[in-house]
């Protein structure tokens, strides 16, 4: 790595091909793996997430490390969480190798993330990923529930998941990702990342999805558990009205529109008008 290399020491297309290969690392579609292959692509994910030198973050799936790296060089601390066993032995020799001084300012947790309760180091400011598909949604819900310091987070998932994420209600695609991580944040789409970015080139184009915290909570007695079943048996029935859909959650289809008549929604509405405050009103009446 020459010290006029625009790469630095971020990794290429042909580090990542001779670093699975060391490694004997074939990505798997079981777990979603996509290794992004491209500098400009991570610096370009560093930037539209503002990390600074302030910041403390929290990376979901590191892989090889491309996007580890980039981080490194922006932010104060990243913890990465590495389910694989391979890749998580072998990240913390491939930083040492590419950014030696900032060696201390990197933690690794190997585990699953969806078990992750309590995270090494600073608490988490920002996290920044790219969300293995299959697992996106439920990933990033966790991390921002275990996680209250998060302040800013963006993530990369399937074009389709950013869509559905960054839905407002009245959408064909709103929907209970779109409410439920409105629960936490106000969410909006912040790009398109092509496929010849990544290695293997997945057969989907991907999003940038940014997540801001609200900055007040959403204002209601009901708890997140109450709201959630509320949303969760709205959409379990989308095309029904929600005094139908709602009618198995409180109990009849009169105490469905008793609760509804009681937070000022039409019980003839469905489940993509409804806000999430709207749903937390719901949520409080029900008898």
């Amino acid at each position: 790595m020459s010290t006029t290399d625009p790469q630095g020491p971020l990794l290429g297309p042909a580090d990542i091909r001779e670093l699975a290969a060391a490694l004997g690392v074939r990505p798997t579609k079981q777990r979603g793996q996509n290794f992004v292959i491209d500098a400009n692509t991570v610096r370009r994910i560093v930037r539209t997430a503002q990390v600074t030198p302030e910041d403390n973050v929290v990376e979901v799936g590191p892989g090889l490390g491309s996007l580890t790296l980039a981080l490194l060089e922006a932010a104060a601390h990243v913890t990465a969480v590495e389910i694989d066993d391979v890749l998580a032995a072998a990240l913390p020799t491939t930083i040492g190798a590419r950014l030696p001084q900032k060696k201390d300012a990197f933690s690794l947790v190997h585990s699953d993330a969806m078990q992750v309760r309590e995270l090494p180091g600073p608490a988490p400011t920002a996290l920044v990923a790219n969300l293995p598909y299959n697992v996106a949604v439920p990933v990033l819900l966790h991390m921002l529930d275990t996680f209250p310091t998060i302040e800013r987070t963006l993530v990369m998932v399937q074009a389709e998941v950013a869509d559905r994420l960054a839905a407002a209600p009245g959408s064909k695609v709103y929907g209970v990702p779109s409410v439920k991580a409105n629960w936490y944040a106000d969410v909006k789409r912040a790009g398109s990342i092509g496929r010849n970015v990544f290695w293997p080139a997945p057969n989907v184009d991907s999003g940038l999805v940014a997540l801001v915290k609200r900055a007040e909570p959403v204002a209601t007695t009901a708890s997140k558990r109450e709201v959630f079943a509320v949303v969760d048996a709205a959409f379990a029935q989308r095309r029904k009205t929600l005094r139908a859909a709602l009618s198995g959650w409180a109990g009849s289809a009169a105490a469905a529109e008793a609760a509804l008549v009681a937070a000022g929604v039409s019980p003839q509405a469905r489940g993509e008008a409804i806000t999430v405050e709207e749903f937390a009103r719901i949520a409080e009446n029900k008898q």
